[in-house]
Parts: C-alpha cells; structure tokens; sequence
C-alpha cells in the first residue's frame, strides 16, 4: 500500500510580521513543494498553514499520511487530542487560530494521519528544504493576506 509523507514548517519574521509556509509531499518517487507568503501572520499561524496546505494538495483519502513538523504546538494539539476538546467547546477560553484549527479538523477527517515531531534547524535535511521554502515565502515580493489573522 502507497503512503504519503509530509514534511511542514512555518516561518514569521516577527512575530507577528511577514510569513510564510513550506511543505514537502513524497509518495514513492513522486516529489511536491509547496510554499506561500503572508503579509502579516505569526509562525504558529504558518506552521499550520503547511499541514493544511499539505492536505489540501492530496486527492486520495484512503492513503496512510504521516506528517513531520517541528511545531509542538502543532503536534501535540493534534496528537494529544486538545484539538478535539477545542472543537467540543468552541474553542472556550480565547483558544489562538480557530480559524485554521476547524479547517485542519474539516480536512483531516477522511484521512488516517499520524503526527511526528521532529527537532527544527537539525539535520533533517526534508525540515531544513521545508524551512527554506518558508523562510523565503516570508521574504517574497508577493505576499498574501492572511485573512484569518488581520481580520479578527
């Protein structure tokens, strides 16, 4: 059975500040990058940006996919089940990205997903092109508006 492998990262220069996201997909020899800049966000926006970008990119939903990011934020809010206590409560509590966290939990419901923490800025050489592409989506001419956070 095929699999898809996720890596993700998020970059903000400040914070907040410009930002930007990159995600690798590899299935078999199969490779996609994809990366996007914000005018004004914050990293925790960004790297949950890459993982819904990363699903979003994926047509199959009966594929295994593990996703490796560097952000604890993002891998335990998912893995240690607060996510779903955020969306039992309505995000009770001024809970930060509800807008980004209730698309992740839309998308990620046809999917089997398992989180993987990886250590940032390491030796890890798909994190470190993940990073790349963001730290350079953050720095491109380009940028786009990241509605959910200059809209609240």
């Amino acid at each position: 059975m095929n699999s898809i492998t996720i890596y993700t990262d998020g970059s903000s220069r400040g914070n907040p500040g410009p930002g930007g996201y990159g995600a690798l997909l590899m299935s078999g020899p199969h490779k996609k990058e994809l990366s996007k800049g914000f005018r004004l966000t914050t990293n925790n926006r960004m790297e949950l940006m890459a993982v819904i970008a990363g699903l979003e990119a994926i047509k199959k939903h009966d594929i295994p996919i593990t996703i490796y990011s560097d952000s604890q934020y993002v891998v335990n809010s998912i893995s240690k089940g607060w996510l779903d206590t955020w969306i039992k409560t309505n995000f009770k509590g001024d809970k930060k990205n509800p807008d980004l966290w209730r698309k992740y939990y839309q998308l990620s419901r046809p999917f089997n997903i398992k989180m993987v923490w990886v250590k940032g800025h390491a030796d890890n050489p798909y994190n470190n092109r993940c990073d790349e592409l963001a730290t350079a989506a953050a720095d491109g001419k380009e940028l786009g508006i990241d509605e959910g956070y200059e809209m609240k």
